[in-house]
């Protein structure tokens, strides 16, 4: 569930930075919908974080996914989606249909709460 997705990856980021720094996480799962890694892509600034599909394709492969469920920290505090946020998701979603590895949410988090895209009918 989402749910599980934010408290796995809230876990899984640094408590001294989640308020300073963006950071892209990917938790990659397998056919059993069990967590078989996870694995940061990118940390960038207060405001942003440069992902490349590539890298977040290549975690999936090495890890034998057959899903994916992105995730990253918004610094501000407000987990609504910004446009370039829209776009990794359906670049990345849309190359792992060329793997048969799906996107199954996109979670924007932070210490009070998080964005699913899932929840919001947006995946």
């Amino acid at each position: 569930t989402s749910i599980d997705a934010y408290n796995i990856l809230l876990n899984n980021h640094d408590d001294n930075t989640i308020d300073y720094t963006e950071t892209f996480k990917v938790l990659y799962l397998n056919q059993a919908s069990q967590v078989v890694g996870c694995n940061t892509i990118s940390t960038g600034g207060i405001t942003a974080t440069c992902v490349d599909v590539r890298n977040v394709l290549q975690g999936a492969l090495l890890t034998n996914a057959v899903a994916m469920v992105l995730g990253h920290n918004h610094p501000s505090g407000n987990t609504k989606p910004s446009k370039e946020d829209d776009r990794i998701t359906k670049q990345i979603a849309k190359a792992g249909e060329l793997l048969n590895i799906r996107v199954l949410d996109h979670i924007i988090f932070t210490r009070e709460g998080f964005y699913s895209f899932n929840d919001e009918g947006r995946i």
